[in-house]
């Protein structure tokens, strides 16, 4: 039996065995003093009141009290790991960051996957996006390429991720997940209805998380070292190829195995197999931009890879677990406006939102110091600037230098070499609706020919699943909205629909019928 326990279940195991014939360390309080007895409270008399000077007990409990940190709003379950990023091919023609300066290049990164909607406590194999966020620890900075298992996102405008992301969570009565909240909300807004196609198709459930591709989804900006940009889509193609779940066996894991993830991901590494991604581009000129059909930075829309063909980067690795999970992933924190000069954004609407939101979520969840964490310090870059003290500040606090700027006692400076591109801005200053832009396009095509019919007979059964639970306003407005993709893909949702909800009805009359004192007259005359 023992033999056949993995790495996860013989964890401690595994660490006692790495301190070979070592003496167990002394037990010592946080302030670092020896503790003679950790077994019993300081009480007057075997009975008696405990005391206040027994400080072994208080700082204990003191820091029992506030070991929890607030969980992440979103992406609040996860897991990381930790590896390099090898420079394959030369890129230096499209972008002058450091990092992809020759080939066989490395850099340490650390990368943390993760469910979206759900709780900390939640299951790893629900139907939902997964986080695939990277953190490059670059000697020009930290750059944090923040993305999903996904290239497209429900909204493409950052005012609304506050609603979507409630609509995600819990009713603020009842405190439960609540389809109408989820539903209404989708068929409002007709530009989440590809990255919703997406969700319910068979990638909607992945084989953990080594079996997935990422994307940094967004447009970004690259600069070569000559002041020429160009605009950029990130990818990472699994090597270990795309590998699903089926429905059954998804729920299966939720109730037998719900950190099924977490476990396939440190088990492989510590048995040596290290997973790994290949790293690509897809390169569009300002020019093509400018002509381009549609918004060339619509979160909700793919680039067409025949257009813009995927160009070979680099090998992304992962070969080391976390030594401790809060240390290292709990307290991981990506920010996409952690860029290294030669990597900026595009007018992205919900890039530019989330410039703000994840710094600012950041600093309330883990303090203003946050970047001097050590699994968030960009390590490789020595951090000279004008903020001090706050928190929890882990360094010298930048010593005797100057705080403000300009001075005139050799204190940092500007490097004009990574002021940032110049851009161009000439329309009115307005709140623009981007919901009158073609939404259905792309899904239209993802429908009819990048699904097979099995994979579209899945995805209209999935759906239909769970837009049951709303009400049926609510599912005719998004049939509506599937009817303005694909007829057929609208057809085949509302048969199934059809036939849930006539279930639904007959569970209701049994019901009603079966109730003491009820005819069957008065059941049929309720129905």
């Amino acid at each position: 039996m023992a033999d056949s326990r993995d790495k996860t279940t013989d964890q401690m195991k595994m660490w006692k065995e790495s301190r070979g014939s070592q003496r167990p360390d002394t037990l010592t309080t946080g302030g670092g003093q020896p503790i003679g007895d950790k077994l019993n409270l300081m009480t007057a008399g075997p009975r008696g009141p405990l005391l206040v000077q027994d400080v072994v007990f208080t700082d204990e409990m003191a820091h029992f009290d506030r070991e929890r940190i607030p969980e992440r709003v979103v992406h609040a379950k996860g897991a990381g790991a930790f590896g390099y990023f090898e420079v394959t091919h030369d890129i230096t023609r499209y972008c002058k960051a450091k990092l992809f300066e020759h080939v066989g290049k490395t850099t340490p990164i650390a990368v943390r996957f993760s469910t979206v909607a759900g709780e900390s406590g939640s299951a790893d194999t629900v139907r939902d996006p997964r986080g695939f966020a990277v953190k490059f620890y670059t000697e020009e900075g930290n750059w944090d390429l923040t993305g999903n298992n996904t290239p497209i996102f429900f909204i493409k405008d950052a005012m609304l991720f506050p609603s979507f992301i409630h609509t995600q969570k819990r009713n603020p009565q009842t405190h439960m997940k609540d389809p109408d909240m989820v539903w209404d909300f989708l068929s409002l807004r007709p530009e989440s209805l590809h990255q919703v196609s997406f969700l319910f198709s068979d990638r909607g459930l992945p084989n953990g998380f080594r079996h997935m591709n990422g994307y940094g989804s967004h447009t970004f900006k690259l600069v070569n070292a000559d002041g020429e940009r160009f605009y950029c889509k990130f990818h990472y193609k699994t090597d270990q190829g795309i590998k699903n779940m089926s429905v059954e066996e998804a729920g299966r894991l939720a109730s037998t195995n719900p950190d099924y993830a977490i476990g396939d991901l440190f088990n492989a590494i510590a048995n040596g197999n290290y997973p790994s991604w290949t790293f690509f581009i897809q390169v569009m000129t300002f020019e093509q931009a400018e002509n381009f059909r549609f918004n060339p930075f619509d979160l909700t829309k793919v680039w067409s890879h025949k257009e813009y063909p995927l160009i070979p980067v680099g090998k992304m690795v992962l070969n080391r677990n976390p030594v401790n999970y809060f240390a290292e992933v709990e307290q991981l924190a990506f920010d996409p406006s952690n860029m290294p000069p030669g990597v900026e954004p595009s007018p992205d609407k919900m890039l530019q939102g989330r410039l703000f939101s994840y710094p600012d979520t950041h600093r309330h969840r883990l303090g203003a110091n946050y970047l001097q964490i050590p699994v968030n310090c960009p390590f490789r870059a020595r951090v000279s600037n004008y903020q001090r003290d706050g928190p929890m500040c882990m360094f010298d606090n930048q010593g005797g230098a100057p705080n403000y700027y300009p001075n005139s006692f050799s204190a940092p400076e500007n490097q004009p070499r990574c002021v940032e591109s110049k851009f161009q801005v000439s329309p009115d200053v307005a709140r623009y609706n981007t919901d009158d832009e073609d939404n259905v396009t792309q899904v239209r095509s993802f429908y009819a020919q990048v699904l097979n019919e099995e994979e579209r007979q899945r995805l209209c059964q999935n759906m239909a699943g769970a837009l049951k639970d709303a009400q049926l306003f609510i599912q005719r407005r998004m049939v509506d909205n599937l009817k303005a993709a694909h007829p057929d893909y609208a057809n085949r949702v509302q048969t199934y629909l059809d036939k849930h909800n006539m279930e639904a009805q007959e569970k209701t009359s049994v019901r009603v019928y079966s109730r003491p004192g009820v005819s069957a007259v008065a059941a049929s005359s309720k129905m």
